[in-house]
């Protein structure tokens, strides 16, 4: 492509076919969301609010899982922040290439910074100097594309949702939709240790009070896969590692 001039444009653009492949599983999994939140008693309005400022796919159904238990606001705060420590990670890869763009820019791409987008972004890290001048517009296009998607898929949810029976068990496809995200996700000792251990936890744990289980299965899978991941031959902490597919 050194012959094609680079714009604002046409970066714009590029990040939003970076991200289209992705959307194929995005738009489904807004969907459940809006219907399980609907399902659990959450006010339509907020159920899509809730995509607008937290937007994050996996917190989210966490949230309206906690929402129908009646847990706490601070605990369900903490658990969604704990869920979301991994945009820490993603943050502080992206930052670099983010360090001469003014605050606004910044604040724009940490919002619709998410898993997918970071897949897309990290393509782009590097570059050479012809496109790394309007890279911001890139991951503006894949982040953007991200959020548009799950505002709709989520407002689409929430319409059908409404006209479901409250009686239904809708939250049995919480556990089905995080299933269908792991399981291909687990390509090394390490993952699977943490799966495992967490959904041991999380069965054992089931019967405290507001919910806490699923902290205590979090934090266990945790320890475990970095107890497995540190404890590799040679000191090599993980080998290749898979891109995340949460929104």
């Amino acid at each position: 492509m050194s012959g094609t001039v680079t714009t604002r444009r046409s970066e714009w653009w590029a990040g939003v076919r970076a991200l289209a492949p992705m959307l194929l599983g995005v738009a489904p999994f807004g969907l459940i969301y809006g219907v399980l939140a609907v399902g659990a008693g959450m006010p339509a309005w907020l159920a899509c609010a809730m995509s607008a400022v937290v937007f994050g796919g996996a917190s989210q159904m966490i949230l309206t899982q906690l929402w129908a238990a009646g847990t706490p606001a601070l605990l369900i705060a903490a658990t969604v922040a704990m869920v979301n420590l991994r945009h820490a990670l993603y943050s502080a890869t992206i930052a670099p290439a983010l360090a001469h763009l003014p605050a606004r820019w910044k604040m724009l791409i940490a919002y619709l910074l998410t898993d997918e987008a970071f897949a897309a972004m990290t393509q782009r890290l590097g570059d050479d100097a012809q496109h790394r001048r309007y890279r911001h517009w890139f991951f503006f296009g894949a982040g953007f594309s991200l959020w548009a998607s799950w505002q709709l898929s989520t407002l689409a949810g929430v319409l059908v949702g409404a006209q479901v029976p409250r009686g239904l068990p809708l939250d049995f496809f919480l556990p089905l939709t995080f299933i269908a995200i792991i399981v291909p996700g687990l390509r090394h000792r390490a993952h699977v240790a943490a799966a495992v251990a967490s959904s041991a936890l999380a069965v054992a744990c089931f019967g405290l009070p507001h919910k806490l289980g699923l902290m205590a299965a979090a934090l266990g899978g945790i320890a475990i896969g970095m107890l497995v991941l540190g404890g590799k031959p040679g000191g090599k902490r993980g080998g290749k590692v898979g891109k995340e597919s949460t929104a």
